[in-house]
């Protein structure tokens, strides 16, 4: 029996084009005093990454697989395919690096091996989405003489930094009559429902890292419609791209999800000035762009305001005789919502890596 255990020394989240340094330690875990009879041998290990693709076949629709690839003889157990089992496709892999060759321990003995790989920046991040999912590992394969090989798979999460040329949203282009909202200058924007200004929505900022805080403020005092409420969600829209769209019925319906990471809602009527603070997860996955689908990050703000002009629901302050005051029981309202698109960059994998923490030590008995 040999007991293989591989540590990751900074934990499981990097960023594309950093190194990975993993040590692969081997270990003979019967007592020293054992018989030299009990040693122990391994013809050979070795170590290799890989993304593995996976989609939804009622959201996706894939093309043929590509019969140029050559035959690696999957079904062989004694060929080296870290994929070996895995749903999908693996997209991407780095060359595989021999660890050792012919090694043997005596009962007790332990040795370790270091693995250094650069993760490739050429590839998709790490994402559990509703239509595809891309997932990382670092697999170490490791064999007997005459037996299959044995797969240790180590979880890795990767965060690709993508898009810097585009981190503003100008709208140069004129808005349309149905949207509520025109910007006045950078980062303030009117609120209007069509028959009259709600009032003005402020964000400090348009790009985010993961971790902080999207906060925004909304004066309501200006305006000459009531809002009675809003509610603001942060959200990701995760889009497959046309030529992957799959088709239902004559028209097709477009692949798009939604998520909601965080939502404010406020009952707002006689509030002047109000704010909101929306965190975005350490653990979500900043917006991408592949061939098969793209995902970006939202503001999803929804208002509920008052047809009648000028409405107060609160009792006069000056009475003549004591009497009772009784709301109105129906308020008639329109509501309206709009999207403010925000960019989300990746932060440092040490502190991904303290948000939502995965294994950095994986063992397997051979």
């Amino acid at each position: 029996m040999i007991e293989v255990v591989a540590e990751l020394s900074r934990g499981p989240v990097f960023l594309a084009g950093e190194a990975l340094e993993c040590v692969v330690t081997v270990t003979n875990p019967l007592p020293p005093t054992a018989t030299s009879a009990s040693s122990e041998a391994l013809a050979w290990a070795s170590a290799q990454i890989h993304c593995q693709f996976h989609a939804s076949e009622s959201r996706v629709a894939l093309p043929p697989p590509d019969s140029s690839q050559p035959d690696v003889q999957p079904d062989s157990q004694t060929v080296f395919l870290p994929h070996r089992g895995e749903r999908g496709q693996c997209i991407l892999s780095t060359p595989p690096k021999i660890l050792f060759c012919d090694l043997r321990l005596d009962p007790g003995e332990s040795k370790s091996y270091s693995y250094s790989e650069v993760l490739p920046i050429e590839g998709p991040p790490s994402f559990r989405g509703q239509s595809v999912k891309y997932v990382y590992k670092l697999t170490i394969g490791c064999q007997r003489v005459n037996s299959p090989i044995t797969l240790l798979r180590v979880p890795l999460r990767v965060l690709v930094l993508t898009g810097l040329q585009d981190v503003r949203f100008p709208q140069d282009e004129a808005v349309a009559p149905s949207s509520p909202f025109l910007e006045e200058d950078e980062d303030l924007y009117n609120i209007s429902d069509g028959r009259g200004k709600v009032g003005t929505f402020g964000i400090f900022k348009s790009v985010y890292r993961l971790g902080e805080d999207v906060v925004g403020t909304l004066n309501l005092g200006e305006g000459t419609v009531a809002c009675l409420q809003f509610s603001v969600s942060l959200q990701t829209e995760e889009r497959v791209q046309p030529e992957y769209q799959r088709r239902r019925g004559a028209g097709g319906v477009p692949s798009v999800s939604h998520v909601t990471h965080a939502r404010h809602q406020e009952s707002c009527l006689h509030t002047t000035r109000t704010s909101f603070s929306l965190p975005i997860p350490l653990s979500s996955t900043p917006g991408f762009c592949t061939a098969i689908v793209s995902l970006k990050w939202r503001l999803h703000f929804e208002f509920v305001t008052s047809r009648e002009p000028g409405l107060v629901l609160l009792p006069p302050v000056e009475q003549p005789e004591p009497t009772t005051w009784t709301g109105p029981e129906q308020v008639p309202v329109d509501t309206f919502s709009w999207d403010l698109p925000i960019k989300v960059l990746p932060t440092s994998p040490t502190l991904a890596s303290y948000a939502a923490p995965g294994p950095s030590t994986s063992t397997i008995t051979i």
